[in-house]
């Protein structure tokens, strides 16, 4: 079988789109027809290389949607014509071997979770079925974004009216608000972009700001979702004394971040987060039957849809501030 996919093959990019041979399934390793793709600030790391030049050439993208083609040797958590979200976050099932694609330029590597291509080999961990109900570029985000940012804001304990403040309006720290506002907290979203303010006022009724507007030690949770140094550090300031600040953005590598040790002292936590702490066939029900009960309106995080020839707009777009999420619809 062979599938058009996007290919990384030298630091900086762009992407390629070309024509590659799907391997043969191997054990706990399943097929999946992509629908519809997220685009996601790891991706940018990736092309700055920042997470590895010795995979390249290579396929990128870690949330996806998609339909169930074939199952390897052992698979059992999901079958054919099975409505699937693929993510890079670590579920149930075999851990299989990454896939090797090959082109008339040799092999191209890939993750257990590589979705920018139309035929996806995926390990079986990566992948949970869901209701055939939630549309598919929504349910692309569910791979990524809202685990991270939506299970961030799940796991902190939040209760209704606490103050809550999610800095950088991506797709995860939007998750983050819609996950922390269906809470009940009081939310501010802060961002130095006026259009994602406008955005998280108009599309989700909460309270937006620009970080110089913030009031230092106002919040009971702060989840820093930006990847700047700069709000990071202002993130921390503007948690209360028993308050908790989750990291979840990336600095550039060997990139610091500089606090007030007094703090931690009287009581203030500050915390990492790897995918939000979410278990993909644990959490994933939960958020799917919070989106179609209407708790969670996560089509309202998307901001622009591209076809498989855009990606390379599409990832632009993401770079220059222009999206809260954009998603690849991969039509066959």
């Amino acid at each position: 079988m062979l599938t058009k996919a996007a290919v990384l093959r030298n630091i900086g990019g762009p992407l390629y789109i070309e024509e590659l041979e799907v391997p043969a399934l191997k054990s706990g390793q399943v097929l999946v027809k992509i629908l519809a793709s997220g685009l996601c600030h790891s991706q940018l790391n990736e092309i700055k290389g920042r997470k590895g030049k010795e995979y390249i050439p290579h396929l990128m993208g870690h949330e996806a949607s998609g339909i169930v083609l074939d199952i390897g040797e052992g698979v059992k958590k999901v079958k054919n014509d099975d409505y699937v979200v693929v993510s890079w976050i670590k579920g149930e099932g075999i851990e299989a071997e990454p896939p090797k694609y090959k082109s008339e330029k040799g092999l191209v590597n890939a993750g257990p979770a590589a979705t920018f291509l139309e035929y996806a080999v995926i390990s079986e961990n990566r992948v949970v079925s869901i209701d055939k109900k939630v549309n598919p570029s929504v349910a692309a985000l569910l791979g990524c974004a809202v685990l991270t940012g939506g299970g961030i804001a799940k796991n902190l304990n939040i209760k209704k009216d606490d103050t809550a403040a999610v800095f950088g309006i991506g797709g995860v720290g939007a998750s983050a608000l819609i996950k922390t506002q269906s809470l009940g907290a009081r939310t501010t979203a802060i961002d130095i972009v006026d259009w994602k303010l406008k955005w998280a006022k108009e599309a989700l009724g909460v309270e937006a700001i620009n970080p110089a507007e913030i009031n230092l030690r106002k919040f009971d949770f702060v989840i820093e979702c930006s990847g700047s140094k700069e709000a990071m550090e202002k993130a921390f300031e503007s948690a209360k004394d028993n308050g908790i600040v989750v990291l979840a953005g990336n600095l550039p590598p060997a990139a610091k971040i500089s606090i007030d040790p007094f703090d931690l002292i009287k009581g203030k936590k500050i915390l990492g987060s790897w995918g939000g702490g979410t278990f993909l066939d644990k959490d994933m029900p939960g958020f799917v039957e919070e989106h179609l009960g209407g708790v969670l309106p996560l089509a309202k995080l998307i901001t622009k849809e591209y076809t498989f020839n855009q990606i390379n707009e599409g990832l632009n777009d993401l770079e220059s501030g222009k999206l809260i999420k954009g998603v690849v619809l991969m039509k066959q």
